[in-house]
């Protein structure tokens, strides 16, 4: 078979400042970088704080069209003065109309206008839309549906393609540490996330690989609810708790940092906690990585840095094997690379034309990034019409449904008026594993 494929280059916007939104159901947050910034600020939610957390809410008037957002919206609900609508992005995840002051509303609309609000935020700094390079979203794990409400959120924000972008928490993580010092992430960087249930990321990298390949390990304590106000008596036992995991985590490992996320380690328990963590490692405390890590995201992806260039993330959302075929060219058969490895794969989208040399299916071959297996996978195009060597042309387009699932799409284009399009299409789909 023989192929053929063409790309265009992407279109580019004129404008500078670059945003890093963290969209979580509570809270939400803002980073962003202007020119000639060394490090990307965060927006408070109350001017000339530290108060980065924007309550993810909107309350709305009985009566009149008047909105207000995060704290003001809590005020407004405090004080019954209107109607306040939580779980802004949970609601828009279920996409079922949610009913407010008798009406029905769309919830991706009203989260969309929840972020329009927010970002008002930033008028003291910039001109926004006019300046907005590219905006970076991340939420804590992504998945169709997410993409897909994300999506709508751009659209509804009138954002061209080139302008916004996903990442997920461990892809933000990465993006944080890597534009660190060096020597903060010379060897293991521990993380523990405590907004709601405390969350650990053990983010680690493998030199001995050109580029150094990096991998984030997360793990989940449900039974570690956040608790405000802790009583006395169980402020001993927390710390015993938490101080048991970071000795599992820490034991028989160069870690070089420790990252505490979240304001649940403002709490008085803390003490033998963080002094343990404080042997022989540096400790930073706060509560804007996802945001700051997403506006360096942002950034990679308007110009990739030396350091990002040197590094590969193997996260959960990229794609850990190549996918390729063997194809005919100029009659030497030779490899025709699909899909390449490493790239995230909700951004992944491909289409390409071949002609058939003969036979009715396809082959992909699948080469794991990690493990070096190689599979052959076979599409087989069922009811295609008998036509002599060389006189049929498929449109292959392929798309990623998750990180270890390929969808292909095979349409049968004929070949000119002498062999005409059957109008047959055949999807199926390609296990993808590391």
């Amino acid at each position: 078979m023989e192929s053929r494929k063409s790309k265009k280059p992407p279109k580019r916007h004129t404008g500078t400042v670059i945003i890093g939104y963290d969209l979580g159901n509570l809270n939400s947050q803002i980073s962003f970088s202007k020119p000639g910034a060394t490090e990307p600020e965060t927006v408070s939610a109350v001017m000339g704080t530290e108060q980065f957390n924007i309550p993810t809410v909107l309350c709305k008037k009985p009566g009149v069209n008047q909105w207000s957002y995060g704290k003001e919206a809590l005020r407004w609900a405090d004080m019954e003065a209107g109607i306040l609508i939580e779980n802004l992005f949970e609601l828009a995840i279920i996409g079922e109309p949610v009913l407010i002051d008798g009406e029905n509303f769309n919830p991706a609309a009203l989260l969309t206008l929840f972020i329009k609000r927010s970002l008002a935020l930033l008028s003291m700094e910039t001109n926004l839309p006019a300046d907005l390079a590219a905006i970076m979203f991340t939420v804590e794990k992504l998945n169709l549906r997410n993409i897909e409400v994300l999506s709508a959120v751009a659209e509804g924000l009138e954002l061209r393609p080139d302008q916004f972008f996903f990442q997920s928490y461990r892809e933000s993580i990465y993006q944080y540490i890597i534009h660190q010092p060096q020597d903060l992430w010379s060897n293991r960087v521990l993380i523990f996330d405590y907004n709601v249930i405390l969350k650990t990321y053990m983010l680690e990298s493998n030199r001995k690989t050109t580029p150094v390949v990096v991998f984030i390990e997360k793990q989940e304590y449900p039974h570690l609810t956040r608790t405000f106000g802790l009583a006395e008596e169980k402020r001993q036992e927390w710390s015993e708790r938490f101080l048991e995991i970071a000795g599992q985590l820490c034991s028989g490992r160069l870690i070089s940092a420790v990252f505490l996320l979240g304001d649940g380690f403002k709490e008085a328990w803390t003490g033998e906690f963080m002094k343990y963590l404080c042997q022989g490692r540096r400790v930073f405390q706060g509560n804007n990585m996802y945001s700051k890590g997403a506006c360096h995201g942002a950034m990679e992806k308007q110009k990739p840095s030396e350091t990002a260039a040197a590094q590969v993330f193997l996260g959960e959302d990229k794609l850990k094997a190549n996918i390729g075929m063997k194809v005919l060219r100029h009659g030497v058969e030779s490899y025709f690379a699909v899909l390449d490895a490493g790239v995230n794969w909700y951004e992944i989208r491909n289409q390409y034309q071949l002609i058939l040399e003969e036979g009715k299916e396809l082959s992909f071959i699948v080469t794991s990034l990690t493990g070096g297996v190689v599979t052959e996978q076979i599409i087989a195009l069922e009811g295609l019409p008998e036509r002599p060597a060389r006189t049929t042309r498929l449109l292959i387009q392929i798309r990623m449904l998750a990180a270890e699932k390929a969808q292909v799409t095979v349409t049968d284009m004929g070949f000119g008026a002498l062999f005409p399009a059957s109008g047959k299409k055949w999807v199926r789909e390609l296990k993808v594993t590391s």
